[in-house]
């Protein structure tokens, strides 16, 4: 019996950071061309608002509230640094990773690692 080797289809995000790591980028704070260390914690987002060289993302997360023995459905509002090499990927209703950095600014604490999906693909199911 001949073992057949499956290929694995890469997810638009990994071909997105390929394409972003050929890309000459002036950026200081850039992960990949700059000297910013990415650590800590990772979290997945909608962009709901695009600045010139930052996004706010938007996800939703479950709080325990004890008085009442349930859980309640919180959003948070997350700040991050757009690198100028993935500025023009990245839309409105995109859904993105994000990963913690040293403080950039008073608001921002992290920085765009990849596009997971579009808007168009459905991230946001609005």
């Amino acid at each position: 019996m001949e073992k057949k080797k499956m290929k694995k289809e890469k997810p638009e995000g990994k071909v997105l950071a390929v394409a972003v790591k050929n890309q000459k980028c002036t950026d200081k704070k850039c992960h990949i061309h700059g000297r910013l260390s990415i650590r800590g914690r990772t979290f997945q987002g909608i962009v709901t608002k695009k600045m010139e060289s930052r996004v706010l993302i938007e996800f939703e997360r479950m709080i325990y509230v004890k008085k009442y023995e349930r859980y309640k459905k919180s959003k948070t509002k997350i700040h991050a640094h757009l690198p100028g090499c993935m500025s023009d990927n990245i839309r409105i209703g995109d859904l993105i990773k994000v990963q913690e950095c040293r403080p950039l600014s008073k608001i921002i604490h992290f920085a765009v690692v990849e596009k997971i999906k579009d808007k168009d693909e459905g991230g946001n199911g609005k």
